[in-house]
């Protein structure tokens, strides 16, 4: 089965929570969470997210029964009105364009909310990243805890699509 053919962007639920889990042990057995540490990666926190009601948005890109990445749109839960950004992969899921196709996914499903800005943080090292978020539009502007705060300003046009009329 082609990934591509199976691909769908799924908003957290009961039912992704032992594949979540299993997701969360392989980004924390691959390092990953040395630059991607919003919460634990642990099998409770995948139970948590998968259960929690809130205005906050996680979903998972899911291929068949295998979640091949996540993402969050978080923020509003305590009150702020640009919500923070964040994705991870699998390590044998980077580099074929799912984080570029998940990051406009998760841009429309904030505009969809009524945001007007998104925020993100990247260590400068993870070139890879920066580059994506370049390349959509993100502006860094500040250094938090030797990250870079990027901005994208969502009422501007997405970078590569089209008005029609």
């Amino acid at each position: 089965m082609s990934v591509i053919a199976a691909l769908e962007f799924r908003l957290l639920g009961p039912e992704l929570e032992g594949a979540l889990a299993d997701f969360f042990a392989e980004l924390e057995a691959s390092g990953t969470s040395e630059y991607f540490h919003p919460h634990p990666f642990t099998a409770e926190e995948a139970k948590t997210l998968c259960h929690r009601q809130g205005e906050d948005l996680y979903y998972a890109a899911v291929a068949g029964a295998r979640v091949l990445g996540y993402g969050m749109l978080r923020g509003w839960d305590e009150g702020y009105e640009v919500p923070s950004l964040g994705i991870a992969f699998r390590p044998g899921d980077r580099g074929i364009g799912l984080g570029k196709s998940f990051m406009v996914f998760l841009h429309a499903a904030a505009r969809i909310r009524g945001a007007k800005r998104i925020r993100l943080k990247v260590y400068p090292g993870n070139t890879a990243a920066v580059n994506i978020y370049k390349s959509l539009g993100y502006h860094f502007e500040e250094v938090s805890a030797g990250q870079l705060v990027g901005y994208l300003d969502l009422a501007a046009r997405a970078p590569g699509a089209q008005r029609h009329g």
